[in-house]
């Protein structure tokens, strides 16, 4: 079994593109920014986040229905110097809501929103510094 990819419903699905592809900086794969789907990769490692119209998705399974409610989902990616990358992407647009901080003795952490409000942990791996 390989993972392929976590994928995000959403319903405004320009501002998630945008927000992936200009304000994290991740590459998206065919550039269709207006939908229905598009994956996203960063720049090393073979993980991806794909989006996809809620809508769309709540035709194959009615029980979706138009709307989420709640916390359904927590994206993690792994950066490397989390202060620069929080300062970066802040003036592109994101708002951080806590962090950058500790979270263990191995890890540093941000968390953010996307514009759907699915939570995004930024994680700093510590162990990697020797």
């Amino acid at each position: 079994m390989e993972l392929a990819q976590v994928r995000l419903l959403v319903t405004d699905f320009a501002a998630c593109y945008r927000f992936y592809g200009e304000v994290l900086g991740l590459k998206p794969q065919s550039g269709a920014a207006d939908g229905p789907y598009e994956k996203f990769s960063p720049a090393v490692g073979s993980a991806g986040i794909a989006l996809q119209d809620r809508s769309m998705m709540a035709e194959v399974l009615d029980e979706l229905g138009d709307t989420a409610e709640g916390h359904r989902s927590l994206v993690v990616l792994r950066v490397d110097g989390l202060d620069a990358y929080c300062e970066e992407i802040t003036m592109r647009g994101a708002t951080v809501l806590h962090g950058p901080a500790p979270m263990t003795d191995r890890m540093r952490v941000a968390h953010l929103k996307d514009p759907e409000g699915n939570l995004v942990e930024l994680q700093e791996w510590l162990l990697l510094r020797g």
